[in-house]
This record gives C-alpha cells, sequence and structure tokens, in this order.
C-alpha cells in the first residue's frame, strides 16, 4: 500500500480495543476537515483462535466501528447480531463457552480464515475485508506474525500463562497475575507499511487505549517502538484514564499488574519522554504532571464524533 502524495498532512495513530476504535471515528472526522491522511497501527495481542477461527478483536472493532457496522450498545461485534451458531455450539458442548461469536461476526472470521490458508499475510487480509467496510482510513495490523497476549495468572494454586481473551472475557480479570507476557513478540515483525507511515507521518498520536494490553504490544514489535521514539514527527498521547479510572474497561487491572498508578499522570509517565512530545489529559485531571512532556487538559470524553474530532484537534494544536 503505497503512501498518497497528495495529501497536506499524515496521522498515524497506534491504536487498539473500542476506546482506540471510538477515536479513529474523531480523527477521520478531523483528517476531512483538513485534508489528512490518516494510518491507524493496531493492536494484534488480542488475537486467538478459536473453533477454528482466527479471531482479531481489535482490527475487527476498528473496522465495524469506521465501516458502521458495530454493535453502539455493546461496543463491539455486529449491529443486529444473531447468536444461533453459539447456541448450536454450547448444545455440542463445544469449548470454549465462555467466548461467543455471532453470526454476522462468524463470516468475517470464515474469509479471514480462508485467505490466511491460502498464503495471504494479515495485512493483505484486512485490506481485502476494508473494501467491503470502507473505514475511511488506512487500517494496518501492527505485525502479520503471531503476537499474542498472555497472562501469567495462578489458578488453583498453580501458576500458568492464559490467553488475554480468557483473563478477561472468562475470568474478569479477577485472578491473581503476576505479569502480562507477548508471545511471539522477539520474533515478530512490524506489517508491511508500518514502518513506512511512521516515517513519513507528520504527527503520530497514541489512542486512549489501554496503555498496557492495547498499545504495549505494539511497541513490542521490534523496530516500532524505536521507530515512534525517533520519528521526526512530534507524537502526542491522550489519557485513556479519567478522574483516577478508566473510561471503560479494565485499566486499571492491567496498571496495578504492572506496578502504574491509574492516574492521567502515572499512565502519561509510563510512556514517559522517550515517546511523548506531548499528553493530552481531561480537564479534571488539570494539573497532572509528567516528566520531561508538556501537558494540556481539555474535555476527552468520547460522547460523539464532534466531542472526539474537538480532542484530536486539540492534540494536533499541542503538537
Amino acid at each position: 500500500m503505497d503512501l498518497r502524495e497528495d495529501v497536506d498532512m499524515r496521522i498515524v495513530v497506534l491504536a487498539g480495543g473500542i476506546g482506540g476504535a471510538r477515536f479513529l471515528v474523531g480523527v477521520r472526522a478531523y483528517a476531512r476537515e483538513v485534508g489528512a491522511e490518516v494510518t491507524a497501527v493496531v493492536n494484534v495481542g488480542d488475537d486467538a483462535s478459536m473453533h477454528g477461527l482466527r479471531i482479531c478483536p481489535d482490527l475487527d472493532s476498528v473496522m465495524y466501528t469506521l465501516g458502521g457496522g458495530a454493535d453502539p450498545e455493546r461496543g463491539w461485534g455486529r449491529a443486529g447480531e444473531t447468536w444461533t451458531v453459539k447456541g448450536e455450539l454450547a448444545a455440542y458442548g463445544a469449548e470454549p463457552t465462555w467466548f461467543g461469536l455471532g453470526d454476522k461476526d462468524i463470516a468475517t472470521h470464515l474469509v479471514r480464515g480462508t485467505m490466511l490458508t491460502a498464503g495471504y499475510p494479515l495485512s493483505a487480509v484486512t485490506e481485502a475485508l476494508c473494501d467491503r467496510w470502507r473505514p475511511g482510513v488506512r487500517l494496518l495490523p501492527a505485525s502479520d506474525d503471531r503476537l499474542e497476549t498472555h497472562a501469567v495468572v495462578e489458578v488453583n494454586g498453580e501458576q500458568r500463562a492464559i490467553h488475554f481473551q480468557e483473563w478477561w472475557v472468562r475470568y474478569r480479570g479477577d485472578l491473581p497475575t503476576e505479569r502480562f507476557v507477548f508471545v511471539g513478540a522477539e520474533s515478530a515483525k512490524p506489517a508491511p507499511g508500518v514502518l513506512d507511515a511512521l516515517a513519513a507521518a507528520d504527527v503520530v498520536l497514541l489512542a486512549p487505549s489501554n496503555p498496557v494490553v492495547s498499545i504495549a504490544p505494539i511497541l513490542a514489535v521490534p523496530g516500532l517502538r524505536e521507530a515512534v521514539a525517533t520519528s521526526a514527527a512530534p507524537v502526542v498521547g491522550i489519557s485513556p484514564i479519567i478522574g483516577g479510572a478508566p473510561v471503560r474497561g479494565m485499566a486499571d487491572k492491567c496498571l496495578s499488574i504492572v506496578g502504574v498508578e491509574c492516574t492521567a499522570g502515572g499512565v502519561g509517565a509510563l510512556y514517559g519522554p522517550d515517546l511523548l512530545d506531548g499528553w493530552l489529559v481531561d480537564t479534571t485531571d488539570e494539573g497532572a504532571e509528567v516528566p520531561g512532556v508538556p501537558v494540556r487538559a481539555v474535555p476527552l470524553w468520547m460522547n460523539d464524533e464532534q466531542a472526539t474530532a474537538a480532542m484530536v484537534r486539540a492534540a494536533m494544536e499541542l503538537a
């Protein structure tokens, strides 16, 4: 995927999860106003294989949200979803029973699985799926290689590693957890186009995604953290924490496990001045400080597209 030459600005966003998907709605709106090109580098650490299907939750959440097909109430999966196959799998006692796949969503996984089996890399598969959804931004997986986030936990007195999906969906994070590991990260390579996009970027934004299990797996791909840190473009992050609590999800539990305070300043310090050139926090957290990083306070609640675009505009001004 070649970079266009007829754009005035190139924005790269590192994103994952529902927060990242909703943030990208605002980035797209802002980009349309100023004639910018947007590339989203999306977390693949949540990816998992179940029932013979390769599931990419973050890529699909971004694709469905930007394509107008996401369920607005759940925030994930497809609108108007049905669950016939889930019921049939349960009737067979097929594991895992704790992870539900909707009928419409399964179609996406079937197409993805067919293409992956035929030898297409995940980045090419994602591009093909986006031909239907037309998200208005370029979606790139952080890597085409297997990279999965696992939690090292204690179950029935024994320590073992479980997939992040099991930790999150089945157990809701309510297990004694020692750490998170990014399986396969050491040998993973950035997906085609990712390093080129970062090198050509005018601004890099870190979405208000979970810093531990959405952004960190992206940065764990060899070469990606360095590419962001050494980019000539300013890097501005948006806090996923407002008033000492995550906007949604379980970032507080994840931050506790890695020993980081669940505050806007704590997350900003986790990224640090080696990555950040600016840090956006909510007005509730005005006065938050990140050593070596300029901090600005603006409303960060993503109530609608207009409010989210205003956040993006503030981040661009800080940049």
